[in-house]
């Protein structure tokens, strides 16, 4: 077995598609953090005069000037409480703030892993791992050197399960270096910036970063058992392209019970995020506080998104293994 996964994993690494998957996956995530660093960078001195200047222009504009007046004169007209500093009220109201013009967001990990870079990283990689396991056996199959590989290791479960583990081992360890790279390149940029950290802030984004490793082996696993199973590389990525696209819809147009639950994308981001709310906006009667009722939320948590992906996993690849090692090979 041993043997076999050598002669394996130099296949995997001599393949061209597999070298360019590999490269995107790295030459992506590296624009991603300099455009989240840049976007996030500190207001610098002379940015900060340009701002100032701006406030004063904008400040000295006659309808400003003509608006401040108007508050003055009539401050209920602008909302300012009774006994509250007119002048320094309307002047913070009516007059441009330099916060105005300075919008730039600090970085903020947590931010960042929940609803920024983060899951978009995560998802990234998982469908490059995913082609990158179509791609692999799909080539076996379309130049017919499946059946030459069948000659000298004819036990097909040996042969089946030597693919697997080295995709899996494949999109393992491309998937887990990125993505402790990128966090651990944020974390860098964060303490020079000296921006606070808090308590358990870094290891959670370690641990989302574990989780979409797992992730993403498990698609580019996924990728490979259907390809076993299908024996072609574009009829599996057409199935995922349609299935992908209808099963939401259909779920969506049932709209039975707890359909949620079965959403792809909902459980996807119930296993990155450590579990996912969803509030029901449907129902008239959630409409008042559905944060507040049981009834009017679905959860679904990190374990449940989980088993929905495990369960996805068993049913390509459990048919993929028996048929293999039935089915005749060209």
């Amino acid at each position: 077995m041993i043997r076999l996964l050598q002669v394996e994993l130099t296949r995997l690494r001599w393949r061209r598609a597999i070298l360019a998957l590999t490269a995107v996956a790295v030459l992506i995530p590296v624009v991603i953090f300099a455009a989240v660093s840049w976007n996030t960078r500190p207001v610098s001195e002379a940015e900060q005069q340009q701002i100032e200047q701006r406030v004063e222009d904008e400040s000295d504009q006659p309808y400003v000037q003509r608006d401040l007046a108007r508050c003055l004169r009539k401050p209920q007209e602008y909302g300012v409480p009774p006994g509250a500093d007119v002048e320094q009220t309307c002047t913070e109201q009516v007059l441009p703030q330099p916060e105005w013009f300075a919008s730039r967001p600090p970085l903020d990990l947590r931010e960042q892993s929940r609803e920024g870079s983060g899951v978009a990283l995560i998802v990234l990689l998982g469908c490059l791992m995913l082609v990158a396991g179509t791609t692999f056996v799909g080539h076996d199959w379309n130049s017919g050197s499946m059946s030459n590989q069948l000659l000298f290791e004819p036990r097909r479960a040996r042969v089946w399960w030597g693919k697997a583990l080295v995709v899996l081992a494949y999109g393992l360890v491309v998937s887990g270096l990125v993505l402790t790279a990128y966090w651990t390149g944020l974390y860098a940029v964060s303490s020079a910036r000296d921006l606070a950290i808090e308590p358990g802030e870094l290891s959670g984004v370690y641990a989302q970063a574990l989780r979409g490793t797992l992730l993403a082996g498990g698609a580019a696993v996924g990728g490979y058992a259907l390809t076993m199973l299908l024996r072609s590389t574009v009829a599996t990525l057409g199935i995922l392209f349609a299935v992908s696209i209808a099963a939401p819809l259909l779920l969506a147009l049932l709209a039975f019970p707890g359909n949620d639950r079965l959403m792809p994308h909902n459980n996807g981001i119930a296993l990155i995020n450590d579990g996912v709310r969803i509030s029901d906006y449907d129902d008239p009667a959630c409409l008042d506080g559905p944060t507040e009722r049981n009834e009017c939320v679905t959860v679904i948590t990190r374990r449940d998104g989980a088993a929905y992906f495990g369960s996805l996993l068993l049913v390509v690849g459990v048919p993929s293994l028996l048929l293999f090692r039935r089915r005749d090979v060209p």
